[in-house]
């Protein structure tokens, strides 16, 4: 179990401690629960949940890089009426002291406040996480994300179906994320997390064709670090909602450069897929990073990153 030196409070909800395992990497929890300590966490961010099932990118689906791993799943997931009735139960009753934060995406802007009012039932639930980064079709395939109107509307119609925390997942491309960020924040969003993954193309030489089954996909792991963290502290001195950091996480430092940027909370996702042990050993590390730096509170840190 976590130290006291490591709880954290956001968006109304108390963490045991600050790391929690990023969307995407984790499916619903079952998939890595026997490599991983779910309970030793701050928690969980879900797999996307769509209100249809979604079938998802053709394969290969993922491949690896030198600084990190590039993604085409195409969000596949078994839609929100199986999640309610399958893994929801078996959150609540295997993730007792971490958090369970559900991401939820959609086709258009109303589908995140129905697949919300499908799951909102379950106690397993602490928190919601927006995917703005997904295509809305209705206006051509631009991102949420990048239509402050509909990115308004998006988050004013998902806070009306439920009185759980809303964190609004902001996209790496956009060309003024901190204004986005107040945007969320005016509309109703309860925290921000930052980044997700970044467009790429990786191409297979021999055969003169992407690696991926669908062509582009998302770049995440270590060499998004800088990006995340300038991230985090662009949108933590814009708004005064919590931020949520990911992207390039593998060590307690890399934790602790997100923190003193301004995040309240972590993710890692692309690390701990490839060695779950490097997880609990985060969390040990911060710990010990606080009891060395006489830090009462690892709270005490966030924010404190000083210019020359």
């Amino acid at each position: 179990m976590s130290s006291t030196r490591l709880n954290v409070s956001a968006a109304g909800i108390d963490f045991q401690n600050p790391l929690l395992l990023a969307a995407g990497t984790a499916g619903y929890g079952r998939e890595i629960a026997a490599l991983i300590p779910l309970d030793d966490l701050g928690g969980i961010v879900t797999k996307a949940v769509s209100l249809e099932v979604r079938a998802g990118a053709p394969a290969p689906r993922v491949a690896e890089l030198s600084e990190g791993m590039i993604n085409a799943v195409g969000l596949a997931n078994p839609g929100a009426a199986e999640v309610r009735a399958s893994h929801l139960p078996w959150l609540e009753k295997n993730v007792t002291r971490g958090r369970v934060i559900v991401n939820v995406l959609g086709n258009v802007t109303q589908d995140f406040a129905e697949v919300i009012s499908i799951l909102d039932g379950s106690p397993a639930i602490s928190a919601y996480e927006l995917n703005v980064s997904c295509p809305n079709v209705k206006a051509g395939g631009m991102e949420f994300g990048a239509d402050i109107t509909a990115l308004a509307e998006l988050i004013t119609r998902s806070r009306s179906a439920t009185r759980r925390p809303l964190f609004v997942k902001l996209s790496p491309t956009l060309p003024k994320i901190a204004d986005t960020a107040r945007v969320a924040a005016d509309a109703g969003a309860d925290g921000i997390t930052v980044l997700n993954t970044f467009p790429g193309l990786a191409i297979d030489v021999e055969r003169r064709a992407p690696v991926l089954g669908f062509g582009t996909g998302g770049v995440s792991g270590s060499a998004l670090l800088p990006v995340g963290v300038l991230a985090a502290y662009r949108v933590s001195q814009a708004v005064r909602i919590p931020v949520m950091g990911v992207g390039g996480i593998s060590s307690a430092t890399d934790a602790l450069q997100y923190m003193m940027a301004g995040a309240s909370l972590v993710a890692i996702g692309t690390a701990a897929m490839r060695d779950p042990r490097v997880v609990p050993k985060i969390v040990a590390d911060l710990n010990k990073w606080c009891t060395g730096h006489g830090v009462a509170n690892i709270s005490e840190i966030r924010g404190t990153v000083k210019w020359s």
